[in-house]
């Protein structure tokens, strides 16, 4: 056992199975106390434990305190039950990481409301009610850490609406929770995985892979990347890198965890610009715009998605 965090109390939601186990057992590796989070009771087939009482019979097994947790986090109560459970339990709650999933794919023009909103209610609102929730402990002590998981679908991804939409509210939450209590001594980072879950790499995601490569929307580098994942055990490092004092200072990034690739995403910025001067009442006409954006803005621009010429439709 480790002691980078002797002394301090984890929640972790989503940690039956995946990412949120590894990270489960790593915090607990270094000392944490934890409270594994996850919804489901019952044992799944060749299982004798529900997967929340398995991470946290692993924890124990090697010497780890843990316990387990029902909350639904996508309901605001129950979510502050979690956190008042982990301070009654272990007195304070220090770290807070959120890893629960769920998906629903489907493209826009066929997505119900039900999916939209299964997937925002679990991820984005689920991240935001434990956030609010440990936030009001953490800043009255003045040290905390949060870790979100957001995705490389935050940037976009075919069919998947719903899982990009929330992964973008949970890059800027975490960016507002930052900048609102780092001067409280809490830290709140993003972590970008790639990982080989029951989510993320079964076989109907394997033959989505392969239909959008067939179909151009992945490029070869990509499609490999994804059909050949490597596990979650790979994420949980860098995460409780970013829990221990040695971090306190790294604040308001997202970091990409992949195998044994760690990197850092940069900050959207405005990279070009064309002016007039509204002071002295200048103002843009479309047929300014229509000539000068193709030739400034977009000079390096090209459509990911274009339109089908006549003759390209699909058989």
């Amino acid at each position: 056992m480790g002691t980078k965090l002797q002394g301090k109390n984890a929640v972790v939601t989503g940690a039956g199975r995946g990412i949120g186990r590894e990270i489960a057992i790593a915090l607990a590796a270094e000392g944490a106390k934890v409270v594994v989070n996850g919804v489901t009771r019952t044992p799944e087939a060749g299982h004798e434990l529900p997967p929340t009482e398995e991470t946290v019979a692993a924890i124990k097994k090697a010497g780890g305190t843990a316990v387990a947790n029902y909350e639904n986090i996508s309901d605001f109560a129950a979510a502050e039950k979690l956190i008042k459970f982990c301070v009654d339990t272990f007195g304070r709650i220090d770290i807070l990481v959120n890893s629960q999933g769920v998906v629903r794919d489907r493209m826009v023009h066929n997505m119900s409301e039900e999916e939209w909103d299964a997937v925002l209610n679990v991820h984005l609102k689920g991240t935001f009610n434990t956030c609010r929730h440990a936030l009001g402990y953490m800043r009255k002590q003045n040290w905390g850490r949060i870790i979100n998981m957001s995705s490389v679908a935050w940037l976009g991804s075919v069919g998947q609406a719903n899982y990009c939409a929330s992964k973008g509210g949970i890059t800027s939450l975490s960016r507002t929770i930052a900048l609102e209590a780092g001067r409280n001594g809490v830290t709140c980072n993003c972590i970008v995985p790639m990982a080989a879950t029951r989510i993320t790499m079964n076989e109907e995601v394997r033959a989505k892979f392969k239909r959008q490569y067939e179909e151009g929307t992945l490029t070869k580098q990509v499609y490999e990347e994804r059909i050949n994942m490597p596990g979650p055990e790979y994420i949980a490092p860098i995460v409780v890198y970013l829990c221990t004092d040695a971090a306190a200072n790294v604040n308001a990034l997202s970091f990409r965890a992949a195998g044994g690739t760690v990197g850092i995403y940069s900050e959207p910025a405005l990279v070009k610009t064309m002016h007039k001067d509204h002071r002295k009442g200048e103002k843009w006409s479309v047929d300014d715009l229509a000539e000068l954006v193709p030739k400034i803005l977009l000079a390096t621009y090209v459509n990911p998605a274009p339109p089908q010429l006549p003759g390209q439709e699909k058989k």
